[in-house]
């Protein structure tokens, strides 16, 4: 009866058994946290569309903005491509993107998202070159407006007509700029031909103004439709829906994914149903016995107290890691401030780690090391030296191995030292290094008298070990030029960079020599020009528009941002920052204009 007993109790656990692994096994499936990423794979896509549409707003404000920083067209178009990679990685781990549905919605949406991409570049193209005629306009109808004033010669009723139509077409080219049609611009056209036959009528002095005049209103009449319809064409573009059509696929799948997960939950339930009636009939029988009850408790007690020490060893794991995240930000904030200092010495660092390795390898390979085995030939004859050394063999050697041994020293030592000394140097170079970009750590936009030869100087030093170890010559062109007043931090930028790239343009020149030219001269007796020619690489005629723009490059190491970041402050100090190049191979020149103060004498 016992044993029979006790058979029914093993096929009653065989049979929990099976239905808890059935019930396991249908809890996987249908926990599959589907829902979860359906959710996530939503919110991706729904700030995806947010980043379009503030994409398109941002280049609305670029076709009206008076500055032309282009950096909020890069952004949204940036942060979209990120998410997009996010979705896309979180898509192939589900094994969505197997689907043919799926791969033709996801190259949908990438190749309208290129679309868009190369008509906003042209955009940015075209847009730059109109902003630039539209606010040079007032500037060239008040050079001419003034010189008709000044003319005291003529007929005066003709010099008024020749002004008002003069200003009525800088009005109609204005409010072409922002309503623009067929008529204005038959209209502005008209007033360009009345212009021309004016200028014909007016001494040669106004001939100049008014042909930059009628060349930028020529070029605003050009480029405003191509400018109003790349805005159509980027409106039309259908990045939207595209996520959209993704967005209903996630939909769909979604509930498919929903209904096999209702499923797996009704047949979870009746297994559930099935396995406690059976656990409710086992613990029945199971409380006839406090042993086994007792048993069962002493056990669970063990492993909550062994699940209490996991909890206390997780949390205290958690803190470490904790902690070594708050030092791992604190470092990397360290490292941000740090990474200019050490791009300027890291050339340097190169001769100090020559000249360190050379030193430790003379010290590995020093011959004092035969000074001890000498010495173990002399402990080993403390009673007979005078013997050893006149009549062995080996010791008549010893007293001419040993003054060898002294010379070769000496040459070891004076190499060390003359090592040491070149390691000494190049420390010191670091340190002025250091120095110079610790003085020009301060305010930005502070003006103060300044000499553009030192500035010049400075900014050769902070490039020097570069330069020498690319071989590169410096031809020093520079014109006397009196102390100006200026902002040395923003100066300094623009210099470094500028001979930073002009060394990496004659990187890949192989054997021909290397030079640079730095020129400083005054023009007009009111204009600074700072010049930085090479003779490297040079700059390809399809690139000469671009040069200056955020993010391009030509450097596959490159970030795209220097040129930028230094056009961007020759405008903030009321200057501009140009480049010259005659096509691939045959360099480029960098030159910086800047209006000239100079510092006043002392009363």
């Amino acid at each position: 009866m016992r044993i029979s007993h006790r058979r029914n109790l093993a096929l009653l656990g065989i049979v929990a058994v099976m239905l808890a692994s059935t019930l396991l096994f249908l809890y996987l499936k249908s926990n599959s946290n589907q829902t979860t990423t359906y959710a996530e794979s939503r919110d991706l896509i729904g700030r995806i569309k947010q980043l379009n549409a503030q994409w398109e707003t941002e280049i609305l404000k670029a076709r009206i903005a008076i500055s032309h920083n282009y950096d909020p067209l890069v952004t949204p178009l940036t942060e979209m491509t990120d998410l997009w990679q996010r979705f896309d990685t979180m898509e192939s781990s589900h094994g969505r993107n197997d689907s043919p549905t799926w791969r033709a919605s996801h190259d949908a949406y990438q190749k309208t998202l290129q679309e868009k991409t190369r008509l906003v570049e042209q955009f940015k193209s075209h847009n730059a070159v109109l902003r630039n005629s539209l606010a040079f306009l007032p500037t060239a109808e008040d050079d001419i407006q003034e010189q008709l004033a000044q003319m005291v010669d003529g007929d005066k009723l003709q010099l008024q007509n020749i002004a008002t139509d003069t200003y009525d077409l800088l009005l109609s080219s204005l409010e072409f700029a922002q309503v623009t049609s067929d008529d204005k611009a038959a209209d502005i056209l008209l007033g360009l031909s009345k212009l021309a036959v004016n200028k014909e009528r007016l001494p040669e002095q106004f001939h100049s103004p008014i042909d930059v005049l009628s060349n930028h209103i020529s070029l605003i009449l050009r480029e405003q439709p191509v400018v109003n319809r790349l805005l159509q064409n980027i409106e039309a573009i259908p990045v939207s829906e595209r996520l959209d059509d993704i967005t209903n696929l996630l939909n769909t799948d979604q509930q498919r994914a929903d209904a096999v997960d209702q499923r797996y939950h009704f047949y979870m339930l009746v297994f559930s149903v099935l396995l406690v009636l059976l656990l409710v009939y086992l613990a029945i029988h199971l409380m006839r016995s406090f042993t086994v009850i007792q048993r069962v408790n002493n056990a669970l007690q063990t492993a909550n107290d062994d699940l209490e020490l996991r909890v206390e060893e997780r949390t205290r794991e958690l803190k470490d890691t904790q902690s070594e995240l708050l030092d791992t930000a604190r470092q990397a904030g360290m490292a941000e401030i740090a990474t200019n200092v050490l791009h300027n010495v890291g050339n340097v660092l190169n001769s100090v780690n020559i000249s360190a390795d050379l030193v430790s390898r003379k010290l590995r390979a020093s011959k004092a090391q035969g000074l001890g085995k000498a010495m173990q030939l002399i402990n080993g004859h403390p009673g007979d030296l005078g013997t050893f050394l006149t009549q062995d063999e080996k010791g008549k050697l010893l007293p001419g191995y040993l003054n060898q041994l002294v010379d070769a020293i000496a040459l070891e030592q004076q190499g060390m030292t003359e090592e040491l000394a070149q390691l000494s140097k190049s420390v010191d170079h670091i340190k002025d290094i250091v120095a110079t970009q610790q003085s020009y750590a301060g305010a930005n936009n502070l003006m103060e008298p300044l000499h553009i030869s030192e500035l010049l100087e400075d900014a050769l030093r902070m490039n020097a070990g570069a330069l020498t170890r690319h071989h590169v010559k410096v031809i020093k062109e520079y014109s006397e030029v009196p102390q100006v007043m200026g902002d040395k931090h923003r100066l300094l930028l623009i210099l470094i960079n500028l001979i930073s790239n002009a060394k990496y343009a004659m990187s890949d020149l192989g054997n021909r020599p290397r030079q640079m030219t730095l020129g400083v001269k005054i023009i007009e007796d009111s204009i600074l020009q700072v010049s930085v020619k090479d003779d490297g690489e040079g700059i390809a005629e399809e690139n000469m528009t671009r040069i200056f723009a955020h993010g391009f490059t030509t450097r596959k190491e490159g970030h795209g941002f220097g040129l930028h970041s230094c056009a961007l402050a020759a405008i903030e100090m009321n200057g501009h920052l140009t480049a010259h190049s005659d096509g691939p191979g045959k360099g480029a020149l960098f030159t910086l204009q800047i209006p000239l103060k100079t510092v006043p004498e002392p009363a």
